[in-house]
């Protein structure tokens, strides 16, 4: 099925997220599904819900797994607790009932804790174990990324442009790293990363940041994308995708910017490659996996930045983050249509539609240690499980 899409809105929506460019009259094609001769058939489990997704808004609200439990949200605020056995609900708690919840940013588990923000500048911690609220806070800006639970504070970056750490007992604020944000930016914000009392980030004026998490002291900031053209749009640097650590380098990338590996102990690039995407990495140890903002897939050697290939077969199918499952590359698309590609080589291997035609999907598929969970936009859960021996 061949579907067209005004410019303005395929941006907002698809790659950027962009707000007020609906008069543009260009339009993109999205590709139509590519014919797949699947090898393997991934067989449903379980079923489960959690109230009405995210419909069709900007959302990163990943399921996480974490004390033996499956936590899953909605944007109106429902949360729940499933048994990753049965999918059965351990615990639900609705976030939403005083008024719309519209949460965003998460989930996150740590602590015997699970973390989860929203667009409203609302945090929350609640009880892994009965899903009790622990403590509430609002914090200045919107978020819309996933928060780091480290060295007992819980990090949010928000869309104002501040790294905020809470102590994560009461919730209570540590320290706030405050940095400009530029006037047109897209929907959405990195996920802070860390490792050895770092935490790593991503901004919207397209630089990298590294910190002390103890102290909240910035060490130092790296450029990833330099704005370039004539047009606010063009000059668009965001860097929303959540470094990735590997070993003692860091990778990142950033819209009209670049595929960057940064030495950790020196905080200096060891290579640059011309790439633009806003989406999450993901890797498998030797190699990078690169969803760019035209929704083609690239594999990148992680020593060198050397493209292995490249799969423009899902151009502008609004990906989600590309995911390592076993043996494979895993994305999601917004026709509900999951994609299961050889990370070797850039080829696919199967391909399974997931809940009702054009029930999309957001976010990445989770790994459990004895399948996969994938969630639709409208709040559909599956728990899978690939054949032996595929």
């Amino acid at each position: 099925m061949k579907k067209v899409l005004k410019r303005g809105l395929t941006l907002t929506f698809i790659a950027l997220g962009l707000l007020g460019c609906s008069s543009e009259e260009d339009t993109i094609v999205m590709s139509p599904l590519p014919i797949v001769k699947s090898q393997f058939t991934p067989k449903i489990l379980w079923t489960a819900s959690v109230g009405d997704g995210v419909g069709h808004y900007f959302s990163k609200l990943t399921p996480v797994y974490a004390y033996n439990k499956v936590f899953v949200a909605s944007r109106d605020g429902e949360v729940k607790a499933l048994d990753p056995e049965t999918g059965k609900t351990l615990w639900e708690v609705d976030l939403g009932e005083d008024e719309p919840a519209r949460l965003s940013g998460g989930l996150s588990a740590l602590y015997d804790k699970v973390y989860v923000g929203s667009e409203n500048g609302q945090v929350y911690a609640l009880s892994a174990e009965d899903g009790s609220l622990v403590w509430q806070q609002d914090i200045e800006g919107e978020v819309l990324a996933k928060p780091l639970a480290d060295e007992n504070l819980v990090m949010f970056n928000t869309a104002k442009g501040s790294l905020v750490a809470l102590k994560q007992e009461s919730g209570e604020q540590a320290w706030v790293i405050n940095n400009e944000v530029p006037n047109l930016t897209l929907r959405g914000d990195s996920s802070p990363t860390s490792i050895s009392g770092g935490v790593f980030w991503g901004m919207s004026n397209g630089r990298l940041a590294a910190a002390l998490i103890q102290k909240g002291q910035l060490l130092w900031q790296q450029p990833i994308g330099t704005p370039k053209g004539s047009t606010e749009i063009d000059r668009l640097v965001d860097v929303d995708a959540s470094p990735l650590i590997i070993g003692s380098s860091l990778y990142t990338v950033g819209i009209n910017g670049q595929l960057v590996a940064i030495d950790l102990r020196s905080g200096a690039p060891m290579w640059k490659r011309a790439y633009s995407s806003a989406t999450d990495l993901a890797t498998d140890g030797s190699k990078l996996f690169v969803v760019t903002d035209q929704d083609h897939l690239t594999g990148v050697d992680v020593r060198s930045g050397t493209k292995l290939w490249e799969n423009d077969e899902l151009q502008y199918r609004q990906l989600s983050e590309p995911a390592v499952i076993h043996n494979y590359l895993v994305v999601g698309d917004n026709e509900g249509y999951l994609h299961w590609i050889d990370r070797n080589t850039g080829a696919f291997v199967a391909q399974q539609l997931i809940g009702d035609d054009d029930d999309g999907i957001a976010v990445a598929p989770i790994q459990l240690d004895d399948g996969f969970i994938v969630i639709t936009r409208e709040g559909e859960i599956k728990k899978m499980q690939i054949p032996e021996g595929s």
